[in-house]
């Protein structure tokens, strides 16, 4: 019977870990729309251009508590011009450019290899308010898509990332298993997280990214 039962569970372990890797390789479901013609984004970027420049000249104005919203569309086109998926990228939207993130930290502590992996695409969106992010990156000879979900907002002039959920290929990584390690690559790239001296605070409101003056 031990024997049996030995076989049984590497059998299952074997299962588990098979099922866990066609998971982390399977493309999840995309957290936005399929990306819009040139044109439309081009469009995005310069509303994105536009509201900045609003909130800038309310501050010139000295009016305190001013907010524009940016949705999602927005917001994905100045990270275009921002990494050069679009040219002549405004001063403004490359403020709003991701840090790199080591393919989420070699994917979440290197589960998949060692190396310093780039991002091959991505796709942002808001609902409610959390924050959807998902990336392509390549590990170890593979392209595996990362998605994060979480609240974004700002203490002391910095913008903050509180994951709530966290995704590689479509296999669900504990949250508390990895945010001390997503906290630490964002303390090391703290210095683009700072926000604009006039920017008082920054959140996700509605489906919309909220940002307010001083």
């Amino acid at each position: 019977m031990k024997i049996k039962l030995d076989r049984i569970i590497s059998i299952a372990t074997l299962a588990a870990s098979v099922t866990a890797i066609v998971l982390v390789l399977k493309r999840p479901q995309p957290v936005a729309p399929a990306t819009p013609p040139p044109a439309a984004v081009a469009a995005n970027a310069q509303s994105f251009q536009n509201k900045i420049e609003q909130l800038e000249q309310a501050t010139a104005q000295g009016q305190s508590g001013a907010e524009i919203r940016l949705n999602a569309q927005e917001v994905a086109a100045a990270i275009a011009q921002a990494t050069g998926a679009l040219s002549s990228a405004p001063a403004a939207a490359a403020s709003t450019a991701p840090a790199s993130s080591g393919g989420a930290d070699n994917v979440l502590s290197g589960d998949l290899g060692a190396g310093q992996p780039s991002v091959k695409d991505y796709q942002v969106n808001f609902e409610g308010d959390v924050a959807k992010g998902q990336f392509l990156t390549h590990v170890a000879g593979k392209d595996v898509w990362v998605t994060l979900e979480g609240h974004l907002g700002s203490k002391d002039g910095y913008a903050t990332f509180e994951p709530t959920k966290i995704k590689i290929g479509d296999l669900e990584v504990p949250v508390s298993l990895v945010n001390d390690q997503l906290q630490k690559r964002l303390l090391e790239q703290r210095d683009r997280l700072k926000l604009p001296d006039s920017v008082g605070g920054i959140k996700i409101e509605n489906g919309e990214v909220v940002v307010s003056n001083k």
